[in-house]
């Protein structure tokens, strides 16, 4: 499994020194009390770090300069404990470059009726703060994200986990490097797009390598490197020889042994954590990678096929957001247009993603009808059902496009013993006719990234970061 790195979130709480000395002491114990309490919560992912009760202009700018250059910070979550005149606020903001959580709460929880007095309202004056804050950063066109609610309970601190792995997603999108191997299919439109915009926008680099590059690393791989590989696909996965002799079958699945060892030394070489495979570029190879793909798939590698960058860049940097939990590259293939059961049915040539499986893959050895190579060896299964999200990319030549649908996806209900790849099945929102139209008439493209573990809004948050145009179909 691919890793990333560990990082942490400062916590910083507004004020103002009129409150005097004593009050602000009780402001950052409780303070220190929530960061104590949501880090052994279990419910976030990354750690708070407290890092300052900020009751100044000064204090707050020093502040944001600090966190932009540190690199296990990967965001600021700010809360207004009391009222901290927004002024303050407006320089630290504007240099701010990573991204900001504003968490609307309260230390307490309910209202003591019986005892409340002004002393406690004056040191309790988060509806007041939030509002002066939430105007500044609405000024200043922030595109900060909000979380209302007690910072105890179970949905808040998924919310606020949420944002983390977004926030995650977005420290991690300027390091992310895709290798692609040969260009975009030919003729095709939606898979081109602006690389150096791509590299401004969303910190994307991009690479081209012709496949001669990639094989070249491929014949360097040993024979008892492939028989390994090999053994650990007898270990994981059935095997369906169907008509196919042993021997032929054997040889075959072990050809995609060679690219896959072949594509994780090429690709680990380079710190390239997503890339691209085409059809229409494989001199030098005997087989479309298919399994090989597959495989690095489910370490967290993001991937498209057809030079589709875009789709592998998103396909990566949603899978740092899921944790590569049942997320991965998909294409729209064909309807079921079934009354009341209307459906997409989603595959790929060979290169379905391995998270979204509902059940044990097997290993087939079949014909392509495509690229006139010999026959690849993939793991064939039937996705997994539940609620969720397929995301497209599209570059309209004045700016890039994220279109998003939420999805549910179902498991089949059918075999498909004649159809030897991968599937996975969903109905798209709001309804099958509304939601296909919707997304053909904002320009979607046929290569998405299906995932069942992100939602609607966390892809909104990361758009948000990034100031991307984003169109949701729900």
């Amino acid at each position: 499994m691919l890793k990333t790195e560990k990082k942490e979130f400062w916590f910083v709480v507004g004020s103002q020194s009129l409150y005097g000395e004593e009050a602000l002491k009780e402001v950052e114990k409780h303070a220190l009390d929530m960061t104590e309490q949501l880090n052994q919560s279990g419910k976030l992912a990354y750690p708070i770090h407290f890092k300052s009760l900020a009751t100044s202009a000064d204090e707050i700018t020093k502040i944001m300069k600090e966190v932009n250059f540190h690199d296990k910070a990967a965001g600021i979550i700010t809360w207004m404990h009391t009222f901290s005149p927004a002024k303050m606020w407006i320089t630290g903001t504007k240099l701010l470059q990573k991204p900001l959580l504003h968490l609307a709460t309260q230390y307490n929880q309910e209202v003591p009726w019986s005892t409340i007095d002004m002393d406690f309202m004056n040191l309790n004056q988060s509806a007041h703060g939030d509002r002066e804050y939430g105007f500044i950063n609405a000024r200043l066109k922030k595109n900060n994200k909000t979380v209302v609610g007690y910072w105890k309970n179970d949905d808040t601190q998924k919310e606020i986990n949420d944002w983390m792995n977004v926030a995650i997603g977005y420290d991690y999108s300027t390091q992310l490097k895709v290798a692609r191997f040969g260009d975009n299919m030919r003729h095709v439109a939606v898979t081109e797009g602006d690389k150096v915009e791509a590299q401004i926008q969303f910190g994307w680099t991009v690479d081209y390598y012709g496949i001669g590059d990639l094989v070249a690393v491929m014949n360097e791989v040993t024979e008892e490197e492939i028989n390994q590989t090999y053994q650990d696909y007898q270990n994981q996965y059935d095997f369906e020889l169907g008509n196919n002799d042993p021997e032929y079958f054997e040889e075959h699945v072990k050809e995609q042994a060679k690219i896959e060892i072949g594509l994780r030394r090429f690709l680990e070489n380079g710190g390239y954590t997503a890339f691209t495979t085409n059809f229409e570029d494989l001199h030098g190879m005997k087989q479309l990678p298919g399994l090989a793909v597959q495989r690095l798939n489910a370490e967290g590698y993001g991937f498209a096929g057809e030079g589709d960058w875009k789709t592998a860049a998103l396909d990566r940097l949603m899978k740092v957001m899921a944790n590569n939990i049942q997320t991965g590259f998909m294409e729209d293939y064909t309807y079921d247009l079934s009354t009341g059961k209307e459906r997409i049915i989603g595959s790929h040539m060979l290169e379905v993603d391995p998270t979204l499986s509902a059940s044990k893959p097997k290993v087939v050895v079949q014909p392509l009808g495509i690229g006139n190579k010999d026959d690849p060896a993939r793991l064939v299964f039937n996705g997994a059902g539940g609620e969720g999200i397929v995301v497209s990319m599209l570059d309209l030549g004045t700016n890039y496009r994220l279109i998003v649908n939420a999805i549910s996806a179902v498991e089949p209900e059918n075999e498909t013993p004649h159809l030897p790849v991968a599937k996975v099945i969903w109905e798209p929102k709001p309804n099958f006719k509304d939601g296909v139209k919707s997304w053909i008439e904002s320009g979607g493209g046929h290569h998405t990234v299906l995932s069942l573990s992100l939602t609607v809004e966390q892809i909104s948050d990361w758009a948000k970061m990034v100031d991307l145009e984003t169109i949701v179909i729900q």
